[in-house]
């Protein structure tokens, strides 16, 4: 792999069960256990870098035609422990978006499933990799 497809954070204690996550840019993000503090919590991130992932995806090729009126995302999934252990099940991404009135609304209201497709079978990095299965090595797991 080359240094151009590398990506990583680097996370810092900065509480009780709560960290910040610094990226190569400088980037921060504050996240936690889910306690009292508003942060969210990984499976939160999880899901908005999902829906994320894909909503950047679709404004770019729905927004060469048309601005949205209205553009909203929601990333949603059931949380299970089972014999494989804590995890997500039934993972859903629904797109709420709206486009004007006019050739240019009606332009974007004509690719907007097939973008929405195309992150979900093809660009979305983030919820391709989760729909592929990639195996995370635990540095330090000493096996």
């Amino acid at each position: 792999m080359t240094s151009e497809s590398h990506r990583a954070v680097e996370l810092t204690k900065i509480g009780a069960q709560r960290f910040q996550a610094t990226n190569a840019r400088g980037g921060q993000v504050v996240f936690g256990s889910g306690g009292e503090d508003p942060d969210f919590t990984p499976v939160e991130m999880l899901l908005a870098a999902i829906a994320g992932c894909s909503a950047i995806d679709v404004e770019l090729i729905t927004g060469k035609r048309s601005d949205a009126d209205s553009f909203r995302v929601t990333a949603s999934g059931e949380k299970v422990r089972d014999a494989q252990g804590n995890h997500l099940v039934d993972l859903r991404v629904a797109f709420d978006v709206t486009f004007p009135e006019g050739e240019q609304g009606d332009a974007a209201r004509a690719v907007l499933a097939r973008s929405i497709r195309q992150s979900r079978d093809r660009l979305c990095t983030v919820s391709r990799t989760v729909a592929i299965g990639e195996p995370v090595v635990y540095d330090g797991a000493d096996d």
